[in-house]
């Protein structure tokens, strides 16, 4: 049987708490340095926290160690690994080889996405030197992943399931660096990806001030079964910048459709950590921040009107509320609005109207939204009382003295009473009563048993927590010299599987009639018939000669296609 594991984002610690209350088995969280999302940092004391509440319910804690590291930098690192290792981090992602020459603490080792791992091979590879789990590229499709997990059965499969999609390869991305130093491998990404750029051919510009790059978001909520089954072990949500209420609800969302695909396949995955999570809230991952969602991720299709948020599209049956906020295309361009008067609201005819933020639900939210609990069973004797957890621990409290008989029965009190459970992690599913006769047990001896029978089983988890540990004897990987020190300009800036081309049905693209996900957007038009009603060039298609992005600052890149292995490349002119 395969454990499972829903793994969150978590930005802060609370965040991350909020995310295993929700229904996540592991969570992965930056550190004080060397974290891909840099403006995510977190002391060790706040992980130590989080790593505290994780382990209750046998949920994990990934800490993110995955930028490039220079030289001078290592030491810091190390001490750093040393840091959250002493603090019982459960595994650290990292991307540098060059950390494997450190003397690692006996932590494991998870591969980063910006590695690039996309090939059986290099699967191989990692695991090889030590990788106990390793995070496939974004981009890869279910036949893939089922490659390499056929060749790799030992290794642990991390699959993204939902959230931004980066247009490039993961860990192939220059352009950052190359326009502003700064690296999208240091942890400090610029987005170059979500700017306005103009389309050149042949130095005539065929569109204006749009956003080329910025492909739409991923959504496997409908598929999980389908990467179960190729071999995934980690359904990883994007997402290490975003708020708490976006946590709670695409958790929450995953946690329940995960459950659903365990249902029906119980004796071959079960999740990895223990409890059960009761929600006050009804998840829809449409409602948090998403830019549409992709059809296919191997061929990723972007949304080029907007890199904004567009939410849920409202149909008849949505129920509008004072103050929410509604936005729509026109012309190319996204418009939004609030609602101030819901009742007197009327969509214009034939506008598609999205609702990307909903007043009440924010509301829902903004509250305590979900309660997870640990099954127990209680079991009353004469001289103790013992409490068994749903993974077998099991503490008891002895009852030092005898009872008088009781009058009345007391079967019910005792139950009530043993079963308040309501202010600890645990949820009383039985209470077992072995007593031979009916005695009178004073109501607050029996709170106070129920006291301390949750704090001592408390105890136990703590103390039987499934801590995994891996030594690890220093070698040296030689590895090129980074984008960062080199500025080659020989090396593409991006190199991605999206396509400008394909995106646009250029005559000239192979892939140009797959279908788009039906959305109404102006992405989906050819350039003869283009948003901005600009004028066909070569006969509506790219054509064969150059072809330019260019932003407003006047940075341009040149697209080199490779169509036989359908990748774009991206170069700084």
């Amino acid at each position: 049987m395969r454990l499972i594991e829903l793994l969150a984002p978590a930005k802060t610690a609370d965040i991350g708490i909020e995310a295993i209350r929700h229904g996540a088995d592991a969570v992965y969280i930056g550190a004080t340095s060397h974290g891909a999302r840099a403006a995510a940092s977190n002391s060790v004391e706040d992980i130590e926290r989080l790593v505290a509440f994780a382990h209750l319910y046998k949920a994990k804690v990934y800490v993110t160690v995955n930028t490039l590291v220079f030289e001078e930098e290592m030491q810091q690192v190390e001490q750093l690994i040393w840091k959250l290792h002493d603090i019982h981090v459960d595994a650290l992602i990292v991307q540098d080889l060059r950390l494997l020459s450190l003397n690692l603490p006996p932590i494991p080792l998870h591969a980063s996405t910006q590695m690039d791992n996309r090939t059986v091979e290099k699967v191989e590879l990692l695991s090889t030197l030590g990788f106990r789990q390793v995070v496939l590229a974004r981009e890869l499709r279910i036949d893939e992943i089922a490659d390499i997990h056929r060749e790799c059965p030992d290794t642990k499969l991390e699959v993204f399931v939902h959230g931004a999609l980066c247009v490039c390869l993961s860990g192939r991305c220059n352009a950052s660096e190359a326009l502003f130093g700064r690296s999208a491998n240091r942890g400090e990404c610029a987005q170059v990806c979500r700017m306005a750029f103009d389309l050149l051919a042949d130095g005539k510009t065929v569109m204006k001030d749009k956003h080329l790059l910025s492909v739409k978001d991923n959504c496997q909520i409908d598929h999980l079964e389908d990467l179960l089954m190729a071999g995934a072990s980690s359904l990883k949500i994007e997402g290490r910048l975003k708020d708490a209420d976006y946590v709670k609800n695409v958790t929450a969302a995953y946690s329940e459709a995960l459950d659903k695909v365990i249902a029906k396949h119980p004796k071959e995955f079960c999740r990895a950590s223990s409890g059960h999570v009761s929600l006050k809230f009804k998840p829809d991952v449409r409602k948090s921040f998403n830019r549409g969602f992709v059809r296919d991720v191997s061929q990723p299709d972007a949304n080029i009107d907007t890199p904004k948020s567009l939410g849920e599209p409202v149909t008849r049956d949505t129920v509008l509320h004072n103050g929410d906020g509604l936005c729509y295309i026109e012309r190319g361009k996204l418009v939004g609005f609030r609602v101030n008067n819901a009742e007197a609201f009327r969509a214009v005819k034939g506008v598609q109207y999205y609702r990307n933020q909903d007043i009440e639900w924010d509301k829902t939210l903004n509250k305590p939204s979900a309660e997870r609990k640990i099954a127990v069973t209680i079991d009353v004797y004469e001289d103790h009382i013992s409490m068994t957890d749903e993974d077998g621990l099991t503490a008891s409290v002895n009852i030092p003295e005898t009872f008088e008989l009781a009058r009345t029965h007391q079967k019910e009190n005792i139950e009530r009473q043993l079963s308040k459970l309501g202010d600890t992690i645990f949820e009383a599913q039985q209470v077992n009563i072995h007593l031979a006769k009916n005695y009178f047990i004073p109501s607050s001896m029996l709170s106070q048993w129920r006291r301390e029978l949750s704090d001592a089983l408390t105890a136990e988890r703590r103390k039987f927590y499934p801590l995994e540990r891996q030594a690890h004897i220093p070698v040296s990987i030689e590895v090129e010299k980074p984008y960062e020190l080199t500025h080659d300009p020989a090396t593409p800036v991006m190199i991605s599987k999206y396509c400008i081309r394909r995106q646009l049905r250029d005559p000239l693209c192979p892939r140009r009639h797959l279908p788009h996900n039906g959305e109404s957007h102006s992405e989906c038009l050819s350039l003869e018939h283009s948003p901005q009603g600009l004028p066909p060039h070569h006969g509506g298609g790219l054509g064969r000669g150059s072809i330019s992005l260019k932003l407003a600052n006047g940075a341009t890149f040149r697209l080199d296609f490779d169509c036989k292995n359908c990748l774009m490349k991206l170069y700084l002119q």
